[in-house]
């Protein structure tokens, strides 16, 4: 990892276990090397670093382009590793760098609903990420966070709460799965990944 990579994921993972009791679960089935799409649900401001401690190796995130307009914060963050996306377009430049990155070797997360949950329930699905899977055949690891949205909801006030990452089987996909390549087929890819996340389940051990 490097230096500020580091000191983020050690900070944030400490911050996680004292205020948030965070426990991860099926950490096995993460994909540490080589290309991989790390895809969660999103609800929170906590959900890129929450994600990121889960995996044990660098992975790089998309932040919204206005963050780094924040000069401390925009230096801070595109350190470790965030990519600047324009949501307002759906920044076709952010989406080429991430498939260059998959195509160079390397992991990255995407939320497949594009922005967070003003509810705290799953969204419906953008073609995004069924684009990128669609050029790179990266395997994608499905991952639910629990908890994040009572942690610190869109528009509210951050405040204890427990928050659990549960990550399920990675799916793999063929050039068959893809017989066009257009708006519809990403969109059902996408569709495909989010319901294996909405299936995703708290462990049992947990809700004790």
């Amino acid at each position: 990892m490097k230096p500020l990579y580091r000191l983020g994921y050690v900070l944030s993972a400490t911050v996680a276990r004292v205020i948030f009791q965070f426990r991860a679960y099926g950490q096995e089935y993460i994909i540490e090397e080589g290309p991989a799409i790390m895809a969660a649900n999103h609800q929170s401001y906590l959900d890129p670093p929450l994600v990121g401690i889960t995996c044990k190796n660098e992975v790089y995130f998309l932040a919204r382009k206005t963050l780094f307009e924040k000069r401390l914060l925009g230096a801070i963050i595109a350190r470790v590793n965030a990519l600047p996306v324009d949501l307002t377009r759906g920044d076709l430049a952010a989406f080429r760098t991430i498939i260059n990155l998959l195509k160079e070797g390397h992991r990255t997360v995407i939320f497949p609903e594009g922005t967070r949950s003003l509810t705290g329930q799953i969204q419906r699905a953008r073609p995004g990420i069924g684009m990128i899977i669609a050029r790179t055949l990266a395997p994608v690891v499905p991952m639910r966070i629990f908890g994040s949205f009572e942690a610190w909801p869109k528009g509210g006030k951050i405040r204890p709460h427990p928050i659990t990452v549960v990550v399920g089987k990675p799916l793999r996909f063929k050039k068959e799965d893809f017989p066009v390549h257009n708006r519809e087929v990403y969109q059902k890819i996408s569709e495909q990944v989010l319901a294996e996340i909405a299936a995703i389940e708290m462990p049992e051990k947990r809700r004790q």
